[in-house]
């Protein structure tokens, strides 16, 4: 028999689509009928499940344990005993006052103890604990605590700054505001000099 060769379509299928409960896509035709609009419409008949699905993704990070990316370090670094930092890693989340976007970006270092970590990990963490529901400020906590308690690091920065939709597209309607939080502990917190070099690093 002979074999047949696989085409680009045998190899790259799609994602197969989450199946909505009828409860949820009932919830959103409730949320556009309240604001004024007909869910039965053409331009929205889709859109319950639309939603609902595009909210599986945004908040995928209730599925996940975010230090699991920490859980393969390495040991041989040549002797590298400096800073590692990550920065200007983008992210997006989700307020969970009003449930609107926070888009923004992310400054992650650490002073290495025996254990350093692959780079991409620290965004992993980062989008982990992001794809959930949020406040700016438990959001840099959880990432550095992670980080902190798992790598077992001389220091632990995290610098967020983000746009919050809640506040620039409604209430206040103030566009470009940008929010900074920080978390600096160990040496980062306890030497002025370390502080100053790894946040002179970052850009602040």
């Amino acid at each position: 028999m002979t074999e047949k060769t696989p085409t680009v379509g045998d190899l790259v299928r799609p994602t197969p689509k989450i199946e909505v409960p009828e409860e949820v896509q009932d919830a959103v035709r409730t949320l556009i009928r309240w604001t004024g609009d007909d869910p039965e419409r053409e331009g929205l008949i889709d859109t319950p499940r639309r939603v609902a699905r595009a909210w599986a993704e945004y908040a995928k990070g209730y599925n996940e344990d975010p230090s699991l990316h920490l859980s393969r370090t390495f040991e041989e670094v040549g002797g590298y005993d400096e800073i590692v930092l990550l920065k200007d890693i983008p992210f997006q989340s989700h307020c969970e006052h009003h449930m609107a976007p926070i888009i923004g970006k992310a400054a992650i270092a650490y002073l290495p103890g025996d254990r350093v970590v692959g780079i991409s990990k620290l965004a992993r963490v980062l989008h982990g604990f992001a794809r959930r529901l949020q406040v700016q400020e438990r959001l840099t906590r959880q990432v550095a605590d992670t980080i902190w308690e798992h790598l077992e690091p001389r220091g632990v920065a995290v610098v967020i700054e983000a746009s919050h939709a809640c506040m620039t597209a409604r209430g206040v309607n103030t566009p470009g505001v940008m929010m900074t939080t920080s978390r600096i502990i160990g040496t980062f917190r306890e030497d002025e000099r370390s502080r100053k070099e790894v946040l002179a690093l970052m850009g602040y």
